[in-house]
This record gives structure tokens, sequence and C-alpha cells, in this order.
């Protein structure tokens, strides 16, 4: 009987689960072995201090001591999963602190690890009598960094299997033991060179799922081939990183953001992810992935500075999927049709725009507006088209058009003229719209126009449009 209470405490959140210890006694024997500590700001019920009503020193403070007196009572037995939030290290907890409290919690047995050491907002700190508190924190919270103690892994090694570090240092050596139930890393803001990675890599041939966020130690990541499960890699605003190259052979997805590098994947790749600011990532995936990643089957590209002349030397074969978000103002967007061209397998094709940054020749100014044709070109499978951001530029009604016209095998087409429709009020957490300012809504009048005048008559029977109109509560019109 003891054993499914102490079952039942252990499915409550932490915070009922305390309360719970603390007015029954079959709860309290079972609150020192609580399996899952999740020992955060929002967990302990504290405020962040973003309302500017409490003090952010105050509530780093109230972290800090609850996390120890939830540690110092615990046996360190039963633990699975911990998370840890810390506020302006090394203010409130020391180095000594934190190894003491990892140390308590991180056993054989424990299977998540989350370590998140942050900054608060002191620099938004009103309270008078501390100010100058806040003020030192704020300009010295990069001072201190904490070391990370590579012994908690060689003792958790065999049944650890998600590691999550934020904002601290990793030294790991060759002696690091064997972490063979690893399957997922996220590294965020981790010191760590490349040999230390391939240290880590040496000990983690289970791992499946790479995530290096703000890893500025690494120049060249090499993934060895002893990484026969890794599938899912993630690398984003790591600003010295020259090279990736992956020998690991079941590589099946890798998402990139920052800085164009030199990309070595292998075959077996299918998705790819790349979002490289102020770069033209369109011509990039044109003239260098056919080579790189012949056999993708979804590509998704965020392009911030494309060219208008697409110059595609050869074919896509198996891809299925295309999204591409451009963030600039007088692209042709006529000119993707080569890229169509040159993807005889895709099925879907979406195009992201941001309205407010569009800024060409409309067809609604001139009535006779003769729009350009590119016949000849047959697109046999694409069934699905999403425009997001669509406008009454000439060149976006053009694209339109050229699709109604040319794509036989079309059966869907969405026409979203308020930008981005993922953030309506219908699905927002506080129910409210994504605000349009007064040139997206004078365009979103005008793209209805447009479709009006140039896409309504076009659109075949056996295609269903569907076009999104901004919220009429939240940016009339």
């Amino acid at each position: 009987m003891q054993d499914i209470w102490h079952h039942i405490h252990s499915l409550l959140p932490l915070r009922d689960a305390a309360r719970v210890a603390c007015v029954s006694h079959s709860f309290r024997s079972s609150w020192s072995c609580f399996p899952n500590l999740s020992l955060t700001r929002e967990t302990l019920g504290l405020d962040d201090g973003m309302d500017g009503l409490s003090c952010p020193c105050e509530v780093a403070m109230d972290l800090a001591r609850k996390t120890d007196h939830i540690l110092k009572n615990h046996s360190g037995i039963g633990v699975k999963a911990l998370k840890l939030e810390i506020c302006d290290f090394p203010f409130f907890n020391t180095s000594c602190d934190l190894d003491r409290w990892l140390h308590i919690a991180v056993k054989p047995g424990i299977e998540e690890l989350d370590l998140q050491l942050i900054e608060s907002h002191a620099a938004l700190c009103r309270e008078k009598s501390h100010a100058a508190l806040c003020r030192k924190i704020s300009q010295k919270s990069h001072a201190t960094v904490y070391n990370f103690p590579c012994s908690l892994l060689d003792g958790s090694g065999k049944s650890i299997q998600q590691l999550y570090l934020n904002n601290c240092a990793l030294r790991p050596t060759v002696a690091l033991g064997r972490l063979r139930s690893l399957t997922s890393l996220n590294f965020f803001y981790v010191r760590i060179t490349e040999n230390e990675l391939r240290c880590l890599f040496s000990s983690s041939i289970a791992l499946e799922k790479l995530t290096l966020r703000s890893c500025d130690e690494l120049f060249f990541l090499e993934i060895p081939s002893l990484l026969q499960r890794l599938s899912h890699l993630v690398v984003e605003d790591c600003r010295n990183l020259e090279v990736i190259k992956s020998k690991a052979p079941h590589l099946y997805s890798f998402g990139y953001r920052g800085t164009l590098v030199r990309l070595s994947l292998g075959d077996s790749l299918q998705n790819l992810y790349i979002d490289a600011s102020d770069q033209d990532v369109v011509h990039h995936a044109c003239a260098d992935l056919l080579h790189v990643v012949p056999n993708l089957e979804a590509l998704e590209i965020y392009s911030y500075h494309p060219m208008d002349t697409l110059v595609v030397p050869g074919k896509f074969l198996h891809l299925q999927r295309l999204c591409i978000g451009f963030f600039t103002t007088d692209y042709d967007y006529l000119s993707l049709v080569s890229l169509l061209d040159a993807c005889p397998s895709l099925e879907t094709f979406v195009l992201s725009v941001e309205p407010d940054r569009v800024r060409q020749e409309t067809v609604l100014g001139n009535s006779s507006h003769n729009l350009i044709q590119m016949p000849g070109h047959m697109h046999r499978n694409i069934k699905d088209v999403h425009i997001i951001g669509f406008c009454s530029a000439n060149s976006m009604v053009e694209l339109t058009c050229h699709i109604l016209e040319n794509v036989k095998s079309l059966e869907y087409l969405t026409l979203s003229t308020s930008g981005d429709d993922e953030i309506l009020c219908s699905k927002s957490e506080n129910g409210t719209c994504l605000r349009m300012n007064k040139y997206m809504r004078m365009e979103a009048r005008k793209a209805l126009l447009a479709v009006e005048r140039h896409i309504l008559g076009k659109v075949p029977s056996t295609v269903e449009l569907e076009v999104v109109k901004p919220c009429s509560r939240c940016n009339t019109l």
C-alpha cells in the first residue's frame, strides 16, 4: 500500500507534492525521494521581476534559498529528472553550492539533467534599498563561468538520457566514462572546444539528437561516424564556426542558423533547414546543396538578400516539400519558377514573405497591366501551395497565376494576407492576433483586390482556394 502512495505522490507537480507532504504522514517519507525535481522560478511560485513589482535580486535570493532547502532535505535517492534554474551566478550561489546541489541529486539512475544559469532582470530593479547591488549584478553577470563537474557524468553515465546545459563550461577529457544511455544533448552558451566535444562524442555512442546554440569556442564541428544513431542535428548562432562536417551515417535532419559555413553532411540527410542572416541562401541552395545533400526530401530556407536571377545547375530529384522565406523588398518572385522546375517530385510549396517589406509596383496601379507569363513549365506533382504574406506586387501575382495555369496536379491554394497566419487570436496565449501596422493593413486590402481581379477567374474547379484575411476583431482593414 505504501508503494502505491509513493507512486501517486511521484506523479504530482513539485509544489503540490510539497504541500501534500506537509499535511500527510504517508507522503512525508516519499518527499525525501521525490523523483522529478524541477526547481525554477515558475515551479516554486516566484515572480521573475519583469512586472516591476518585485525585485529581481529578491527573486534570485528566494530561488537560491528554496533550492538549497529542498535539496538539503532530499535523500538523493530515486531522482529521475533534475532541472535547476540558477539566477545571477555567482552572487546568490557559488560554484561550491552548485556542486553540492548537483552531487545530492545526480546519482546513478537519473535520466534527465537540465542546468540553466541565467540572468535575471536586475537592471530593472526599482528598489532603492538595494539598487547598488542590482547594478553590480547587472554589470558583472558575465564575470564568472561555472565549470560543470564532468565527474558527475562518470557516476551517472549508465542512466542519463538527456543532458541540457545553459551558460557554463564543460571540459571533458579522454578519461570521461561511457555515457551509454545518453540520447539527447542540448548545449546553449556552453564553452567547449571541438577537441573536448570529440571526447564527449567518443563516450556517447547512443546519441540521437544534438543541439548546439551559441557555442562560440567551436571553429570546426566534426560529427564522427561512430555516432551511428544520430538522426537530428541543430546548430545555431555559433559565431566562430567555419565548417560543419558529418560522418554520421544515419543523419536525417539538420537545422542551421547563422553565417553560412562550409557543409559536408552525407547522403542520408533528408530534411534541411537554413536561416542565414544577411546572405543569399536561395542561390546557395541552388548552387551548392545539390552536391552536398543530393537526397533531400524537405528543404526550408530563409534568405535576406536574394538576387533575382536564379540559376539551377541540376535537379533536386527527391525533394517533396520546399519552404522559402524572404525578408527583402523587391524580389522577383516569378523567378522561383526555375527552382520549381528543378524539383520534379515536389508536392508542397510554401512561400513566406514579410508584407510590410514588399516595395514593388502593384497590379492595381494599371487596370490594363499585362502579367508576365512563363509558358512551357509543367510542374506535374505539386498538390499544395501556401503563400504567407500574399500581396499585390506584380511578380507575386504573376507567380500565383503561373501556378494556377501550369500546375495541373494542384489541389489546394492558400493565400494568406495577414503576414503570419500562425499568430492568430484563436491560437495565441493572450487571445489577440499579431498587430499589423498601417502599411500592412493597407497592403492586405490591396492583396484582397488583387485576388478578386486577377486570381479568382483562373482557379480551376479542381482546386480548393482559401484566402486568409486579417482578423476582423484585432486588425480591422
